[in-house]
């Protein structure tokens, strides 16, 4: 009877084991398949911080050769440079109520052609133009502009053409026109007025595809 019995207990054990054997390889199964997954974004968490720190590292290097470029016109005062924006003084471009380039803002420009294309070159942005006036009124005896926004507009294309003309890629350029509105400085005196009539030159961002396509519409 007791043999018997031993027998049973004996066959009762063994699927007991079996089922337990069975849950120990599917839990290290699934451990397993958790250690890969996490070494896997472990793997590409590092990866992403690799190439932000090679893209961080790049961008700071394109922004240091657009300084260098400015370093000489920023401490002869003849250009700006705040928020990322380069300020070019009016009086260095061009003459009084003029579109004509001088030599020296021809020159100044062609000096930062190469910095600007290099710093546009895998960024997502776009160089926006900008002309500027005072608030005086153009003379009468200059009949080629009818007022501060077409002189201001003629401004900033002359500016955009004379960059593209010099190595920037087109479409990563476009010319606005302020005319005598947000100015820097108080138009009640000639140090002011000379501040406000200026060129900026900003990046923004580029506008999506998808949107222009939609605009299109």
């Amino acid at each position: 009877m007791s043999v018997e019995l031993d027998e049973a207990d004996a066959g009762t054990a063994a699927p007991v084991w079996a089922a337990y054997a069975d849950l120990m390889s599917v839990l290290l199964g699934v451990f397993v398949l958790i250690l890969v997954g996490v070494i896997g974004m472990q793997l590409q968490l590092s990866d992403r911080l690799d190439q932000e720190v090679k893209r961080r590292q790049q961008e700071a290097q394109r922004r240091q050769t657009l300084e260098q470029a400015l370093a000489g016109p920023l401490a002869a005062g003849r250009v700006t440079l705040i928020d990322g924006r380069i300020g070019i003084s009016g009086n260095v471009l061009f003459a009084l109520n003029s579109d004509q380039l001088q030599p020296e803002g021809r020159e100044l420009l062609r000096s930062l052609a190469g910095p600007l294309a290099g710093y546009l070159r895998s960024r997502d942005e776009i160089l926006m133009v900008s002309g500027f006036t005072d608030d005086r009124q153009v003379r009468e005896s200059n009949r080629e502009f009818a007022d501060n926004w077409e002189l201001s507009a003629q401004r900033a294309l002359t500016v955009t053409r004379t960059l593209i003309a010099e190595g920037v890629p087109s479409s990563s350029l476009f010319a606005a026109a302020f005319g005598a509105e947000q100015p820097v400085g108080s138009n009640a005196d000639e140090a002011g007025r000379a501040r406000n009539r200026r060129v900026e030159i900003a990046p923004v961002p580029k506008p999506s595809k998808r949107g222009a396509a939609t605009r299109a519409r």
